[in-house]
């Protein structure tokens, strides 16, 4: 259990450097590949993790070895592309951590980052961030924060987990249009990849 939280303080203190702390890994190091597997009580705190863990999951496969053609795809010219949409998974994913980091959310200037980077990014936040919320006895002391207000742990499940896993569909559907679908050896229901 000391080692436990040993790691996560070290990924926490890491994470608070910045949210566009990058680090050097291969993909088969990023989380969510798989779903982790699931905590042996319910609580607050486990429910709420596991939310993260499935939106993880979903965008680790969503986002996965997407081309340039994937990339550029937009549905009409009123609508984001693929790109911009997974801009926006990051910059929701930002919010995510930060709330369970006690940190406000500022709008700094746009990172200039890789798709790579920013899915690998996206992953690792979403993974901080489950791991603070599986710990936790009380997820009401994550609220959102944006300068001075304060905004309830509630919203963050309507708002960003739930936004995040809708555009998460749509990386899917568009993915499809370009001649590019998931893997067909993921299953979203049990959170693994079959052989």
């Amino acid at each position: 259990m000391v080692l436990k939280k040993y790691k996560i303080m070290c990924v926490v203190l890491v994470s608070m450097v910045g949210n566009s702390v990058l680090f050097a890994q291969s993909k088969k190091e990023l989380p969510y590949y798989e779903v982790p597997e699931y905590s042996k009580e319910f609580t607050a705190g486990t429910m709420a993790a596991r939310m993260v863990d499935a939106l993880g999951f979903r965008f680790y496969w969503a986002s996965k070895d997407l081309t340039e053609k994937d990339l550029a795809y937009k549905l009409n010219s009123d609508g984001r592309s693929t790109a911009e949409t997974i801009d926006h998974i990051y910059d929701l994913s930002k919010i995510i951590v930060n709330s369970t980091l006690k940190k406000a959310n500022s709008r700094g200037e746009k990172e200039e980052v890789t798709y790579e980077e920013k899915r690998a990014a996206t992953l690792k936040n979403l993974k901080i961030a489950a791991d603070i919320l599986r710990q936790s006895d009380d997820i009401s002391e994550y609220n959102i924060i944006f300068g001075d207000q304060k905004i309830p742990f509630w919203n963050q499940v309507n708002g960003p987990i739930a936004d995040a896993i809708w555009h998460c569909g749509q990386l899917a559907v568009y993915r499809r249009v370009t001649g590019n679908p998931i893997n067909p050896k993921v299953n979203h229901f049990t959170g693994k990849v079959s052989n």
